[in-house]
């Protein structure tokens, strides 16, 4: 693994490149990012911090296994109480800064084997899907090649729950689920009425997944104008997945 300085660098540059208006993937304070510091740490965005202009200083090192912790607790615990256990995780106890709500749900999906990189942004075409009453029905399928490539087989959705600790919990329980559906982890996650989750190993791979994202929602929107999502079958699927010129082109990619 690099040293976590050289990851910090990174993470505050994809961050910033995330946050640009021109992207519509968040707004002011919208949206986090993660990334693995080391085995034992991570760096999460601070709560208040913007992604467009978020620096070096304002992400907060944590301790992955004290975050887990938390979401493993069999209590219920009520917002002052996480906010004080999110405290309590962090590796410096003196470091400014406080860890945005939603670094437990960070510590899920960074726990995963090959997972480095996380974001978790608001992208009004996605959010348009999420909030639907077509959501998840809508999901059900993948449309063509390229999103197979860069965003996976299927994604993880997840119903809508209160940010934080509970969404923490939910996405534990389904992420267990897709784990033993798929034997792999998802590249992203769709959480209704709240928004998308993109995973890889690099801060491209990331922002790839991100991207196509945006652009499979916009695309299955356009479909309803021509009768509907053609959705490919479960074999075609599993034919791109595995194709070795696809498996090339993701690896160069993402290298």
């Amino acid at each position: 693994m690099e040293p976590a300085t050289d990851i910090l660098g990174q993470l505050t540059a994809f961050s910033n490149r995330l946050g640009r208006p021109e992207n519509d993937y968040v707004i002011v304070a919208e949206g986090n990012t993660s990334a693995r510091a080391d085995d034992a740490t991570f760096w999460v965005k601070a709560s208040g911090t913007e992604l467009q202009t978020i620096r070096p200083d304002g992400f907060v090192r944590v301790v992955l296994e004290r975050a887990l912790a938390i979401v493993a607790r069999a209590d219920e615990l009520d917002d002052d109480a996480v906010k004080r256990a999110l405290e309590s995780a962090k590796a410096d106890a003196g470091a400014p800064g406080r860890p945005s709500v939603e670094t437990l749900l960070h510590a899920q999906l960074l726990s995963l084997e090959g997972i480095n990189f996380v974001a978790h942004t608001h992208p009004t075409a996605v959010n348009a899907l999420t909030c639907s009453a077509a959501f998840p029905r809508a999901c059900r399928g993948r449309l063509f090649p390229d999103e197979i490539v860069l965003c996976g087989t299927a994604p993880l959705l997840v119903p809508y729950v209160d940010p934080g600790l509970p969404l923490a919990r939910a996405v534990r329980t389904h992420l267990r689920k897709y784990l033993d559906t798929h034997g792999q982890a998802p590249r992203m996650v769709l959480m209704q009425n709240h928004g998308l989750i993109a995973l890889g190993r690099t801060p491209r791979q990331v922002e790839d997944i991100t991207a196509m994202a945006v652009k499979t929602v916009r695309v299955l929107s356009g479909t309803f104008a021509f009768g509907g999502p053609h959705y490919l079958t479960a074999r075609q699927v599993a034919r791109i997945h595995t194709r070795p010129d696809e498996l090339y082109r993701r690896q160069k990619r993402d290298s």
